[in-house]
């Protein structure tokens, strides 16, 4: 069963190959989007009544946050540590999690679906996605990362059974990512995947890359202890993947 969902600024993909009746099926994808648009709510940077708006506007105390937003906070705090303070939550001054949020949330819903007897699925949110066990076909879920330039054209299809594959890229979106050093948009690689275990981390990581420029395929090659494989392509065209990433083609 396949489904489609507006939600986080993004269209959200759906799939699951279990062989579940399809009321049970309908059930979870209802209870999946009903999770990433409770997300949204909390998280939206958009929103007055958020979460997120109200604490950094002070109206709402820490103390008094969900449990979520706590979390996301300190896993924010811990990945600014990680990357050298690449990876900023405060980036453009004030909070905004989303580089963190998008992949966590879906890397939950995964979690929530498995823990509700799916063990065959997909969830794709924009460049972010988690597969876990097989695809329709028996073999693994099959990704395919776009050329940077030609939209129609892709760099890499990988092969993935169990594990989140996560871009970031200033082809789609412009000059979104920044370095916070300088404060000016990241410049140096064009294109960051990485594929790994945990799709909240795998996003953050593609993130921080991205803003770190070329030093970023240093940065990510201390990942693959970590169970990270990942793929670049600088502005100038050049290509770079980890010796374990799940090629293809």
């Amino acid at each position: 069963m396949r489904h489609v969902e507006q939600v986080m600024g993004t269209v959200v993909s759906i799939e699951l190959a279990d062989d579940l009746p399809a009321p049970r099926q309908q059930e979870l994808i209802d209870a999946t989007c009903t999770w990433l648009h409770e997300v949204d709510a909390r998280f939206s940077t958009y929103k007055d009544d958020s979460e997120v708006c109200r604490f950094r506007d002070g109206t709402l105390r820490l103390e008094d946050a969900s449990a979520d937003l706590r979390l996301v906070l300190d896993r924010c705090a811990d990945l600014w540590r990680d990357t050298d303070g690449y990876f900023d939550a405060y980036a453009g001054g004030r909070l905004d999690p989303s580089g963190y949020v998008k992949g966590w949330s879906v890397e939950v819903a995964s979690q929530r679906l498995t823990a509700a007897g799916s063990t065959r699925h997909y969830i794709g949110a924009g460049g972010d996605i988690r597969m876990r066990g097989t695809g329709p076909t028996g073999g693994p879920w099959r990704v395919g990362v776009r050329h940077p330039w030609e939209a129609d054209k892709l760099s890499w299809v990988l092969g993935v059974t169990d594990g989140a594959v996560a871009t970031s890229g200033t082809y789609e979106r412009g000059a979104h990512v920044f370095d916070p050093r300088t404060g000016k948009a990241a410049s140096g690689l064009r294109s960051v995947t990485v594929v790994g275990p945990d799709l909240a981390l795998a996003d953050a990581y593609a993130t921080a890359a991205l803003a770190m420029g070329e030093a970023g395929l240093t940065w990510l090659a201390k990942k693959t202890d970590e169970g990270y494989e990942s793929a670049a392509v600088t502005d100038d065209g050049r290509a770079f993947t980890s010796a374990g990433l799940p090629i293809l083609s």
